[in-house]
């Protein structure tokens, strides 16, 4: 029989979606949910109805206290809540567990306290220091940490709220900026402004016993300092790019989980990358988080499933993606408009860009639109996120395109790879790039030069990034020695797959072989470096081949083989009656 268990849920009256997400997976498991939010319609009452919810705000001693009588276990949707009142829970309440700890929450509450604490144990971190809210210490942060500074609010700062770009050193710059800050009432720090090429976040969980597991790392675009957009998994950009950057991202962020924090629960880790591959640690969030809530649709497991497991002490569920790609887009409020669709017979909100938003993700594949019953909507505010999933980063991408244009600008990644070690071999190889642009258009894809003698340093970061950068097969045609699909096989474990470039015609190489001898040395391949190999200078059977075996995780691609096939069967059948009617004395002489 499952625990029985009420959840604490603090949500301020601006939120309380993460608590409305985390209330729809404990509905799932039989787990009693009890949430302290101001109203009775907040968004996580209105998953699970219940007359023990409590009305009243998550910073309200007496409330917390009142909470805590009914429950087993307290958690929390936001760090921002009164830890004292925590802390009097363990004395009032000594049966009842708190995740994660007071002492986390109290931690992470102070983002400089956090960065101090992150630091004893050599997380990454940028350079950062304390600054009175006062033009003389800022001056001097100015002078040791330099132009631009980010001035931030120690407390109570989230989207961007309480973060402050100081991009000047004169007296009006640095009372603006005080003034921004709270005009001297709130404790302020300041870090070295970072030139990030990403921003990626990490989710971790942790389990009561202390085990620690992660997803995948992804990439976060934000807008206006509010997250816009995540594309699930992150991606390399190019071959320069550190192949290990997805599992070091992941290391780095649980580190931190493991050394720095104590309880149980999801922890959203925020990261920068950059130019040099190094990551540093932006910020921490002892909750599930935004970035996160692709899993949903995503993965095996949610953010939202693992961070109820966690905190009841169940085993822990994997974090694997069961998708090939997917995105996540944040619905933000426009206005406090109360016009609707009036053309339609359902309107999801009274904000006409959140309807319109609705309607667009219903009609589109792999889509999953999530409102969070927010009354009223306001700029900028989170009124529901949409998830996309496909097969493979271009599918999502293409699906994004409407909702977003940044889905349109950025260049889908490649799922085949054609390489050669020549321009010379490029005739050869034109013809897998054809018929892939032709048939299948589908399948996005690149062609590049990689010479395995005259570029192995190339082709050692082509090859270890191949899989990072969402490539699924590779293709590379090669001549004389033909050692190319060899050395890329030995670096990936990437299928590869061969074409014998005939080099005859290339001054200095082939020997007048034919392409046999390319053929038999990319035959000829050591016991366990597998390359597939096609016929000589056939790069239209490698291309048609790099499509079967991408097919078997895109059923979709099966179809378009048999109609590529059958193309192939009407062509015969067409030249067959030809010959039928001019004899075959005649045929092909017009």
């Amino acid at each position: 029989m499952a625990p029985k268990c009420y959840l604490f849920i603090s949500i301020m009256s601006s939120g309380g979606q993460l608590g409305r997400m985390l209330a729809a997976s404990a509905s799932l498991l039989n787990v009693q949910v009890n949430v302290l939010d101001v109203g009775a319609d907040a968004p996580a009452k209105q998953i699970i109805a219940s007359s023990s919810h409590i009305d009243g705000s998550f910073r309200d001693k007496e409330k917390i206290l009142e909470l805590a009588s009914k429950v087993d276990v307290l958690t929390v949707e936001i760090e921002h809540v009164d830890v004292d009142a925590l802390e009097a829970v363990r004395i009032a309440h000594p049966n009842v567990q708190i995740h994660p700890t007071p002492s986390t929450i109290r931690l992470i509450q102070d983002k400089f306290a956090q960065k101090q604490h992150l630091s004893l144990f050599a997380i990454p971190l940028g350079p950062f220091q304390a600054v009175e809210p006062t033009p003389d210490a800022i001056a001097q942060a100015v002078n040791d940490l330099g132009l631009p500074l980010m001035l931030k609010s120690r407390t109570m700062a989230y989207d961007g709220r309480g973060n402050y770009a100081l991009h000047a050193v004169d007296s009006q710059s640095i009372s603006s900026a005080i003034d921004f800050l709270g005009s001297g009432s709130r404790q302020l720090y300041a870090e070295k402004w970072v030139l990030f090429v990403k921003e990626l976040a990490v989710m971790v969980v942790r389990g009561i016993d202390g085990t620690v597991i992660s997803y995948p790392a992804v990439e976060t675009i934000h807008k206006d300092n509010i997250c816009h957009l995540v594309w699930a998994p992150i991606r390399l950009g190019g071959i320069n790019e550190d192949p290990e950057l997805p599992r070091k991202a992941e290391r780095v962020a649980r580190e931190a989980i493991e050394k720095g924090f104590e309880g149980a629960g999801v922890f959203g880790v925020e990261m920068f990358l950059l130019e040099d591959n190094s990551l540093l640690i932006n910020e921490i969030a002892p909750r599930p988080h935004n970035s996160g809530h692709y899993t949903i649709e995503a993965c095996e497991s949610s953010q939202y499933d693992n961070h109820l497991r966690a905190i009841l002490g169940l085993p822990l569920g994997s974090t694997r993606m069961k998708v090939g790609a997917a995105g996540m887009l944040n619905i933000l409020g426009s206005s406090n408009s109360s016009s609707s669709m009036s053309s339609s017979l359902v309107s999801f909100s009274p904000d006409l860009l959140i309807d319109k938003l609705t309607y667009l993700a219903l009609s589109t594949p792999g889509a999953s639109p999530h409102l969070y019953g927010k009354a009223q909507s306001r700029k900028g505010r989170k009124m529901g996120h949409i998830t996309v999933v496909g097969s493979s980063d271009a599918e999502v991408r293409q699906r994004m395109a409407p909702f977003s244009s940044p889905a349109r600008t950025l260049p889908p990644h490649p799922l085949i790879s054609i390489i050669m070690g020549s321009d010379s071999d490029l005739p050869t190889m034109l013809p897998a790039a054809q018929i892939l642009q032709k048939h299948f258009p589908s399948v996005p894809f690149e062609v590049t030069l990689v010479s395995a003698h005259r570029t192995p340093l190339r082709l050692m970061s082509f090859a270890k990034s191949a899989a990072g950068r969402g490539v699924k097969v590779i293709i590379a045609g090669a001549g004389g020695a033909a050692h190319l699909p060899g050395m890329v096989a030995s670096m990936t474990g990437l299928p590869v797959v061969g074409v014998p470039v005939d080099s005859k015609s290339v001054s200095g190489g082939g020997g007048g072989l034919g392409g046999v001898d390319a053929m038999w040395s990319i035959l000829q391949m050591p016991r366990g470096i597998p390359v597939a190999t096609v016929a000589i200078n056939n790069s239209t059977n490698a291309a048609l081949l790099a499509v079967r075996i991408i097919s078997v995780g895109q059923p979709h691609l099966i179809t378009q083989m048999e109609e590529y096939l059958n193309r192939l069967g009407d062509e015969v059948e067409r030249k067959i009656s030809v010959m039928g009617e001019t004899g075959w004395g005649e045929y092909g002489k017009k």
